[in-house]
């Protein structure tokens, strides 16, 4: 499944980074610690996606 927004993308990668050691996940903050509880697999597959075309914010679409 990827990336619906650059900042889920990007939340994604500071999670696979603290699963991986690389940070302490004690510096985890908001989306990145939920993420946290993500497979590693899940992880890279969020984390895998180009940024290009994505939008900063996912836009929520309004009920009419």
């Amino acid at each position: 499944m990827p990336s619906v927004s650059k900042f889920q993308q990007k939340a994604a990668g500071i999670a696979l980074s603290a699963k991986r050691g690389k940070i302490p996940v004690s510096k985890l903050k908001g989306a990145s610690k939920q993420m946290y509880k993500m497979t590693i697999k899940q992880l890279e597959e969020f984390a895998r996606t180009s940024r290009k075309h994505l939008p900063v914010k996912k836009v929520a679409k309004k009920k009419e």
